[in-house]
């Protein structure tokens, strides 16, 4: 379900990172420019291809190509592929950090129905506002394609980064909704994660909807958000 995604965004994406790299270096394609940072031009790549084709598909050759570097300069940068893979999460840890704010200021600034709402807006909110640069555009798809993915490297970044997250939230939907039970509670956010990352992925609302809705439109996003509320407190038999 995860990579319905993958055919129809590898031109655009090219173009996207063409984009991207000159607002990266403006002065590149100048006579004398500096090289815009490697370092960076490798992770970028990284996402890129590994968004697009999976972790295991993707060779580091195929990504010291895109990044225009040389082969030895990914592993001295960043060791081995599965830290190269790690290293993005890393880098994207500030993503998670904001959520986690959002989440500590929902509980803290709001009581009853809304603080549920809101809870839910921190869950959704910031994962979206990614789509809105070409980065955070590759991130999001590598996330919501990679991450179900059961393998050792997914693993060690899900324990890492995602758990706790997930944990957090988790709390304090128990929190809020103290009537349900933590198993509960634990199926509620496991099914509003399917939601977002579905929304995150999926092209074939276009077709279905005879071209009437476009994949990912952040008009979608109080639809998404009613949804999972709704959802929640319906699965959960909780009235208003």
């Amino acid at each position: 379900m995860f990579n319905t995604f993958v055919p129809t965004l590898n031109g655009d994406m090219d173009m996207a990172s063409a984009s991207l790299n000159r607002r990266l270096n403006p002065a590149a394609g100048t006579v004398g420019a500096a090289r815009p940072d490697r370092k960076a031009a490798i992770l970028l790549a990284a996402e890129k291809l590994f968004a697009q084709s999976g972790y295991h598909a993707v060779t580091i050759r195929q990504i010291a190509v895109e990044a225009d570097v040389p082969l030895a300069l990914v592993g001295y940068y960043y060791g081995q592929k599965h830290e190269l893979f790690e290293a993005i999460f890393a880098h994207w840890n500030v993503t998670i950090e904001e959520r986690l704010q959002a989440l500590r200021d929902a509980e803290s600034r709001h009581t009853g129905d809304a603080r549920l709402l809101h809870i839910i807006e921190a869950f959704v909110d910031p994962v979206l506002r990614l789509r809105a640069s070409m980065e955070g555009e590759y991130y999001a798809l590598l996330v919501a394609r990679e991450l179900f993915y059961a393998t050792e490297v997914t693993d060690r970044v899900l324990r890492a980064y995602f758990d706790p997250l997930a944990r957090a939230f988790i709390d304090a939907l128990h929190r809020t909704l103290p009537q349900a039970s933590r198993s509960q509670i634990a199926w509620c956010y496991q099914f509003a994660l399917g939601a977002l990352m579905h929304h995150l992925s999926d092209v074939r609302v276009q077709r279905l909807s005879d071209d009437q809705n476009t994949p990912n439109d952040p008009a979608a996003r109080p639809l998404l958000v009613s949804f999972i509320v709704g959802g929640m407190r319906a699965a959960l038999g909780i009235s208003r």
